[in-house]
């Protein structure tokens, strides 16, 4: 039985931070439920986007969603419409009444660095049935030139329609994932095929992180200054 652990729960409070942002006692689990189907939601109705991370914070009678994606005009649409609908849909489905919701729109820096844009890149190309074999150093020839360490990438089903399905693995660089200072962005997610459902997953390696530490050491490294 394999004893494996998400890289990105691994390391929060670290290099990775929390992606819903609110405390509550009772209603805990209430607004768990929430947060998963607006996520679920999302990832459906924006997928072509490239959606990078969903971060939800929560206020008393307030709820702000900000989504970093690839391709941010996708989502805005003409005028902000694009907004203004998902808006509509969230606070009608999936939000109580009297609740005031903002939903904020932000870039990706560095698109093939950033998991979830280049693992939707890699499922809408499988889903067009290119080679996946083809698809995997692609990718990962466009992350390594992009300045990333290292990099991952895990397919598995039926691939190329074979009747039994197995799983390919493809590597470059180094992944540390034992390390808890090392930067990976790591997501999962699927393709859709006339053969079944392809699963992927991808670690990018962007580097150590000491920026804590440094500031750490210079703080005791300052003179203290004693008033008599």
């Amino acid at each position: 039985m394999g004893q494996k652990v998400n890289p990105v729960v691994f390391r929060l409070g670290l290099t990775q931070q929390w992606s819903s942002k609110w405390y509550s006692g009772k209603e805990y689990s209430q607004l768990l439920e929430q947060d998963i189907k607006i996520r679920k939601y999302l990832r459906t109705k924006i997928k072509e986007a490239g959606i990078d991370r969903i971060e939800i914070e929560r206020s008393r009678g307030e709820i702000t969603i900000n989504i970093t994606v690839a391709k941010p005009g996708l989502v805005i649409g003409r005028g902000g419409t694009g907004i203004e609908d998902l808006k509509k849909v969230i606070a009608q489905k999936y939000l109580p009444p009297k609740v005031n919701l903002k939903v904020n729109v932000l870039e990706v820096e560095k698109i093939n660095l950033s998991a979830g844009a280049v693992l939707q890149l890699m499922s809408s190309d499988i889903e067009k049935r290119i080679a996946f074999r083809r698809v995997m150093k692609q990718t990962i020839e466009k992350v390594m030139k992009a300045g990333a360490e290292g990099v991952k990438i895990v397919i598995s089903g039926r691939l190329n329609g074979a009747e039994i399905a197995r799983r390919e693995t493809l590597t470059q660089g180094k992944v540390p994932l034992h390390t808890l200072r090392a930067d990976i962005a790591y997501s999962r997610g699927i393709a859709q095929t006339t053969y079944g459902t392809i699963g992927l997953k991808i670690w990018i390696y962007k580097g150590l992180q000491f920026e804590a530490k440094e500031e750490n050491k210079a703080k005791r490294e300052e003179p203290t200054i004693h008033k008599k």
